[in-house]
């Protein structure tokens, strides 16, 4: 079993750093926190023509007709940079939606348009507050239109079309979820932009009132459709996680170097030493998980579900650790909003919830390894 990245990928890596280090500087970040738009336009144009948006979408839709190992180290670079683009919304899950199940219209349509930078995708499920149940789910899609609130949308201001969980049968168990897709730009749908930790990935209210609609999937494996594609997401936004702490790791350990204090630079101090060596051993197992993630993944392997979850799970915990620890080291200044350090600990906080919150994950790891051991 190889868990490295072939020569290619690393490579493709590389190509990607190089891109964001120069179209993407903090200050791109900043821009958009500070600004009135929502995300930076210019950056996903430049990530289309890059071919970053369509790495998984097959080329017959317009994409580079890649595999997730690389859809992998480009999250990682994106979480470097902490892009302020809706790329976790539209490239992890609503592209991954269509993939899993959109039918051959359905991907005709959005597909190419996705991969182009010309159409921005999201995924609708949060209707009130904890955490997300089939029972939760009371949207309805009845006679190709759909009604219902859905709270706290990824990029809801400005994606074109969402992913919408719903109910088409009556009850509150799973097999009533289902998936339809709402072109955002039509009649019935109102958005209210919602304030964030981190408004560099903006979020928003959105309400249907007989909003146009078509199912995505079959009626009734919505739930499930869900629960594979968040799997794959989980493993996609680890990488993104990863790549975030090892910046943060990186800011942490350059300042260290550099600033002086009694004559001599304060990584020399036992206390920044050992809060240099916690983040690196939380970024390295966070790497390790993800590569195992990435690994089941890419081969469609059993261990997925698991994998998934320890890679979500030890991501979170590190680009939160990295992105706390990080402002500590800079002292009082990493304080600061003239510092870069609260970028980043905004985006952790942010990630930390995408998908479902940490202790959700965790208690998800356990049962999915407790099912493989009782089947075992």
């Amino acid at each position: 079993m190889n868990f490295e990245f072939s020569d290619e990928q690393k490579e493709l890596k590389a190509q990607a750093r190089r891109f964001l280090d120069a179209k993407c500087p903090t200050t791109a970040a900043r821009a958009v926190l500070e600004g009135p738009q929502s995300y930076d336009a210019e950056l996903w144009k430049g990530l289309a023509e890059m071919g970053f948006l369509g790495v998984v979408i097959p080329e017959e839709y317009g994409g580079l007709g890649l595999g997730y190992l690389e859809q992998c180290v480009i999250a990682e670079e994106m979480g470097r940079a902490i892009a302020p683009v809706p790329f976790s919304s539209s490239v992890f899950l609503a592209t991954e939606f269509l993939l899993a199940a959109g039918s051959a219209g359905q991907k005709s349509a959005w597909l190419p348009k996705l991969a182009a930078g010309e159409a921005i995708g999201t995924f609708a499920q949060v209707e009130g507050v904890g955490a997300v149940s089939p029972k939760a789910i009371q949207a309805r899609f009845e006679g190709g239109k759909v009604n219902g609130t859905k709270r706290v949308v990824a990029d809801g201001d400005i994606a074109d079309f969402a992913v919408v969980a719903v109910r088409t049968a009556s009850g509150q168990d799973a097999r009533g979820v289902s998936l339809a897709l709402v072109d955002l730009k039509g009649p019935g749908v109102t958005r209210t932009v919602v304030e964030t930790i981190d408004p560099t990935r903006s979020h928003a209210d959105i309400t249907f009132d007989g909003a146009t609609a078509e199912l995505l999937g079959a009626a009734g494996e919505g739930w499930s459709l869900i629960s594979q594609v968040f799997d794959r997401a989980a493993v996609l936004t680890a990488f993104e996680q990863i790549g975030g702490a090892d910046r943060a790791l990186e800011m942490a350990r350059d300042y260290a170097l550099d600033r002086m204090a009694f004559g001599r630079p304060i990584g020399s101090f036992q206390a920044i030493k050992h809060m240099l060596a916690d983040m690196y051993v939380s970024a390295t197992l966070a790497r390790s998980n993800g590569y195992y993630g990435a690994w089941a993944l890419s081969t469609g392997a059993a261990e997925l579900p698991e994998a998934a979850a320890s890679s979500r799970v030890a991501a979170t915990q590190a680009f939160q650790h990295c992105a706390k620890n990080n402002i500590q080291v800079h002292g009082g200044m990493g304080f600061t909003w003239a510092f870069d350090c609260h970028l980043f600990y905004r985006r952790s906080n942010l990630l930390a919830l995408n998908l479902g919150s940490l202790s959700q994950w965790e208690d998800a790891l356990i049962e999915r390894m407790r099912a493989r051991n009782t089947a075992a």
